[in-house]
């Protein structure tokens, strides 16, 4: 589990035969769980200065994998008793996103990402959401796209400085939001966020 505050960019060092080798300052053991761009990686070899993690080919073809170059966000799991900071982040990533559009807006920077249509049921306005690992909240949702506000500190210190429109991110929706939707829907109902609070009211 994590929580979408990233701790450390790390640096690609070499990625050849599904192996990931990155330079960072944490240095995990073999077999703990990090989060590279979002997704939950394990440590398989460790460096003095670096380790390697393996990427199947589903988390390949799930991943913005052109966004494993260069620099990329890394958070090692929460460990038992870490402060709770950002959201509940599983480092399980639904989908790829997309900028679509980058508006500045006084002392904060608007960011609009589309993402396919089914995943956007588990998109909600005040929501949660993790965009290449780091957790943020959902400020508008539209039909296939939603709006996120994004403070100078943020650009800055994250890859969101170097997103333009059509830059590919990862994306994971809140957990909660998949349950839920899941657990109140009918096969032969259209659930909506709107009949899920009325039915959350009742209890």
């Amino acid at each position: 589990m994590f929580t979408g505050l990233i701790r450390e960019m790390a640096e690609v060092d070499n990625f050849s035969d599904n192996i990931l080798t990155v330079k960072a300052n944490y240095q995990p053991k073999i077999g703990d769980s990090i989060a590279i761009n979002g997704a939950c990686l394990t440590a398989i070899e460790v460096y003095d200065d670096k380790f390697s993690v393996e990427l199947s080919p589903e988390s390949q073809s799930t991943l913005a994998m052109e966004n494993y170059t260069g620099k990329v966000h890394m958070e090692p799991a929460m460990m038992m008793g870490d402060r709770f900071e950002g959201h509940i982040v599983q480092g399980h990533v639904d989908c790829i996103g997309k900028v679509t559009n980058i508006i500045k807006n006084g002392n904060s920077t608007d960011f609009f990402i589309s993402i396919p249509k089914e995943y956007m049921r588990y998109v909600i306005s005040k929501g949660s959401i993790t965009v290449d690992g780091i957790s943020l909240t959902v400020n508008e949702v539209f039909k296939d796209s939603f709006r996120l506000t994004i403070i100078p500190h943020t650009i800055e210190n994250t890859l969101f400085n170097s997103y333009m429109i059509n830059s590919n991110v990862n994306i994971e929706t809140d957990m909660f939001a998949r349950y839920i939707f899941n657990m109140f829907k009918k096969e032969d109902q259209e659930l909506s966020w709107e009949s899920v609070d009325k039915i959350m009211a009742s209890y």
